[in-house]
């Protein structure tokens, strides 16, 4: 059911804004918001669940897993970075497989060569247009249903140019992509550009401390994209929360950062269902305890 949700908007043209998620708390939090879906963002995955920077060196499985999870524990679609797909086409066909299953709504392939890096940082590079298509026509056999959306990514702005970014487009969609993202517009005029020359759906990364603007949603919907992402708004603010609560606790200073109440994290992470099953077993549960 959340796949169609996801496709319905995209043909309704209902602007879908897809706060960043990076690990349980945020998808759950988020998952909490009127948000239309949500969006497993690959920088602050590889960032909060290994340490690294997003430059290729989180695997397919460590990405399926979190994708497994954050689907799991939240009701809203989710978009999730899928990289160049983790390898060659039987690799890409592998991964749509393994996403899909694993409960994505939509799943992110760029055309970046291997290793990948973040889209806005320098010295990246991008495969043919020819090596991509193929890609996304393998992505696109290898799903199950026609619901399980593919969100295709060039990197080619920031390589060979913008035009050569819109020519791809076109392409990746001629080739079977649901969504376009061209990556890192430098300027409003270049967000106006592709809005004007993508006819298939847009999304737009709403990256703060990017290269791309941050607009309005009004704003973009005019542009013509219909969906924007918001990868690191959330793990920047939670870094930034976290190092103020830290440093005021080793140098012995009342916290006085916003706390999350206990009360309300103790509902938001599941405890009542805890305390529901040992009211429901209390009788089983007192057996163990003496056994």
């Amino acid at each position: 059911m959340a796949t169609n949700k996801l496709r319905s908007f995209f043909e309704a043209r209902d602007f879908v804004a897809a706060p960043g998620v990076f690990d349980l708390v945020s998808a759950k939090l988020a998952d909490q918001t009127n948000a239309k879906a949500l969006y497993m963002t690959g920088y602050g995955t590889v960032a909060s669940y290994l340490g690294y920077p997003d430059a290729g060196l989180a695997t397919y499985t460590d990405m399926l897993d979190r994708a497994r999870a954050i689907a799991e524990a939240t009701g809203k679609p989710l978009i999730a970075d899928g990289d160049t797909g983790y390898g060659g086409l039987l690799n890409v066909h592998h991964t749509v497989r393994g996403y899909e299953k694993a409960g994505v709504a939509m799943i992110q392939l760029e055309d970046q060569q291997t290793p990948k890096k973040c889209g806005h940082t320098p010295n990246r590079h991008i495969v043919s247009t020819e090596e991509m298509v193929n890609k996304i026509k393998v992505a696109s056999d290898a799903r199950s249903s026609r619901d399980f959306l593919i969100l295709a990514r060039t990197d080619a702005r920031a390589c060979v140019g913008l035009d050569e970014a819109i020519r791809r487009a076109e392409a990746y969609a001629k080739a079977g992509a649901d969504a376009i993202f061209i990556e890192a517009p430098e300027s409003v005029e270049e967000m106006k550009k592709i809005g004007a020359s993508v006819e298939a759906p847009l999304v737009s990364n709403q990256l703060h401390g990017g290269k791309t603007p941050i607009l309005p949603q009004a704003e973009l919907k005019q542009m013509g994209f219909g969906a924007a992402i918001y990868p690191t708004a959330g793990l920047f603010a939670a870094a930034k929360a976290l190092a103020i609560v830290y440093d005021d606790h080793v140098n012995d200073r009342q916290v006085k950062a916003p706390l999350y109440p206990f009360q309300d994290f103790v509902e938001m992470i599941g405890f009542q269902r805890v305390w529901d099953f040992e009211e429901k077993y209390a009788s089983l549960l007192a057996i163990e305890s003496k056994s």
